[in-house]
């Protein structure tokens, strides 16, 4: 796997590859565009909401659960509805094990339909997730950028352009150390799909 090769060698800080795998090409172009063209027509896309400092506020993108069983799954104390894995997402998820020897069980899809459509700093902590958890994310369509900033020092800051068809692994203590997000951006942006494979340990909610 390619180590972080889009960082410049002069960068005033060298993010530890101990951290990230990146592999810019994981997906042929064609068949990164076919997956992107089915997923936007075939998945039932929700827009959820979220508590961000005691209030209830609408996410600025478009969200789907798939997993291993067709339970709801909790997370940030949220409740999500999962659909059954489709056949090219299996495929996908088998294809990102065999490359980088980690197991997931469900995917996250995020679709950002334009600049406005955006993610906010945090960091992927939950307890169904584990204490140090690996987090597959494959990126199709618009190019955007990745920000990572460290928790104690945002002067420590990296931005990673995330191509079509790319797989960034977030592994190790990256979710103790460091946060990152999806900006907004002025600029004309077209959809992207965020596909972020994990591993959840608890996948139901319990029964009363």
């Amino acid at each position: 796997m390619s180590q972080l090769s889009l960082f410049d060698e002069d960068e005033y800080y060298r993010f530890p590859e101990e951290l990230l795998d990146y592999t810019g090409n994981f997906l042929p172009q064609a068949a990164a565009s076919r997956l992107e063209e089915k997923l936007l027509k075939d998945t039932p896309w929700k827009q959820s909401t979220q508590k961000i400092y005691n209030k209830t506020v609408i996410t600025p993108r478009l969200t789907a659960w798939y997993g291993d069983e067709s339970k709801n799954y909790h997370l940030e104390g949220n409740e999500f509805g999962v659909n059954q894995w489709s056949p090219e997402l299996l495929n996908l998820k088998l294809k990102i094990e065999k490359h980088s020897g980690y197991k997931f069980n469900s995917v996250l899809l995020n679709l950002y339909r334009d600049g406005n459509d955006s993610v906010a700093w945090h960091r992927d902590k939950d307890s169904e997730l584990g204490d140090r958890p690996v987090i597959a994310s494959v990126s199709l369509g618009q190019v955007r950028n990745f920000d990572f900033r460290n928790v104690e020092n945002h002067q420590l800051k990296h931005s990673l352009a995330l191509k079509h068809g790319s797989l960034l692994i977030m592994k190790g203590d990256l979710q103790v150390h460091w946060e990152h997000r999806i900006a907004k951006s002025t600029k004309p942006m077209k959809p992207r799909i965020n596909l972020t494979f994990r591993l959840i340990r608890e996948l139901s909610v319990p029964e009363s």
